[in-house]
């Protein structure tokens, strides 16, 4: 007797799912209870969570929680509506406005999350004919935006400015518009995108500059503005996109640009259209976030100074951002480093492909505001003494 469509459909998800297994390559979600001070709990276990992105522990601050649930009481838990129908709630304005000034940019557009956004910005912007040159590291949504614009996608090696002039040079003139993309933080390896001298060739060869600056925002930069305020004036970037659910602590995404394209975004992305609006609890934790770290620039140092005093223990250079990767190579070994840290006590979720490149799967820290010096330190003392040992010897 023939197999059902449902049969064949668990057929092939089940092979899938064996291959993954095989290569040390299948996710799996684990409950994990996450509390003030970078604590976690997983399976009743008090863990200390070095692997999560709310730089600032702004998702656990007292203020901002507040704000999220006068919000709630106020407006409502969902916003009802797509933004362009009746889902457009008063805290978005005053979001956006926000946004808009700690970026120095005319206006700003609220997105469902940064995912969604670079999938709307990208297309609304791009097209056939067009051409795009995205870092080789590049987060993936911003290749998917790519891909579904219809232009024309070149990637260059990373941070190589050499290797994006060389594109630009062979492409350009054939292309009506171009768009140069890159992370302003790269998540996975924690280093900056050039992106002073890459606004100088984007200048030179007519191109706009889009940067992804979900890593940067909070913790980078003049008084935590992100990855266009690390020189020493701001960086030329027509398009600052970023995420809310990083330092900011709460979720959703944003484009921070000039007042026309703002404009056009909001009557032709796709992914705001579609989409209902942000809950109000989500924004007004947003707005109350970012109030916190405009009134508090020295606390936005924090994370990539403890990152700091992670590496000098362990004598690695020092991080352009709160981000250190340990990269060990293969899968298995990874997830050994992993579950050894964890039964230490500290939550280091290992990363593979294809988050990552094959041959770089890594341990991923992040260090927040609110870690424990002590902490840092036993953990430094641990990678040490038991991790780095076993990468030597594969």
């Amino acid at each position: 007797m023939a197999k059902s469509p449902k049969e064949t459909l668990d057929d092939f998800a089940r092979a899938k799912l064996d291959a993954l297994e095989a290569q040390a390559l299948r996710r799996r979600l684990i409950e994990t209870d996450r509390r003030e001070g970078a604590i976690a709990f997983r399976d009743g276990r008090r863990l200390v969570s070095f692997c999560c992105n709310d730089y600032l522990n702004l998702s656990q601050n007292e203020t901002v929680k507040r704000a999220a649930i006068e919000a709630t009481e106020k407006y409502g838990v969902g916003s009802g509506a797509s933004r362009l129908v009746s889902g457009n709630h008063p805290l978005f304005r005053e979001l956006e406005t926000r946004l808009a000034e700690w970026k120095q940019a005319e206006d700003c557009v609220v997105f469902g999350s940064g995912y969604m956004a670079n999938m709307g910005i990208i297309p609304t912007l791009m097209r056939k004919g067009d051409l795009i040159v995205a870092d080789e590291l590049a987060h993936a949504c911003l290749l998917s935006g790519s891909k579904l614009s219809g232009a024309r996608v070149e990637i260059f090696r990373h941070n190589d400015m050499g290797h994006l002039e060389e594109l630009l040079a062979a492409h350009r003139n054939a292309a009506q518009h171009c768009l140069i993309l890159t992370d302003g933080i790269f998540s996975m390896d924690g280093d900056a995108a050039p992106v002073e001298a890459m606004a100088e060739i984007a200048k030179r060869h007519d191109a706009w500059l889009m940067t992804d600056d979900a890593h940067g925002i909070g913790v980078v930069g003049h008084e935590g503005r992100g990855s266009s305020f690390m020189g020493t004036a701001k960086a030329d970037v027509p398009l600052q996109m970023g995420t809310l659910s990083k330092a900011v602590g709460a979720y959703g995404g944003y484009l921070c640009a000039s007042r026309a394209v703002c404009d056009l975004i909001r009557t032709r992305a796709r992914t705001l259209i579609y989409s209902t609006g942000l809950p109000p609890a989500t924004a007004a934790a947003a707005i109350a976030a970012l109030e916190f770290m405009r009134a508090n620039p020295d606390y936005c140092k924090r994370p990539v100074a403890k990152a700091r005093a992670f590496t000098r223990a362990l004598g690695l250079p020092d991080p352009e951002s709160p981000i250190v990767p340990l990269i060990l190579g293969d899968a298995e070994l990874t997830l050994a480093a992993s579950a050894l840290l964890e039964a230490e006590g500290y939550l280091v979720t290992g990363i593979r492909p294809p988050t990552v490149p094959a041959g770089t799967a890594r341990l991923r820290f992040t260090f927040t505001a609110e870690h424990d010096d002590a902490d840092i330190a036993r953990l430094a003392a641990l990678v040490r003494e038991r991790i780095l040992p076993r990468r030597a010897a594969e």
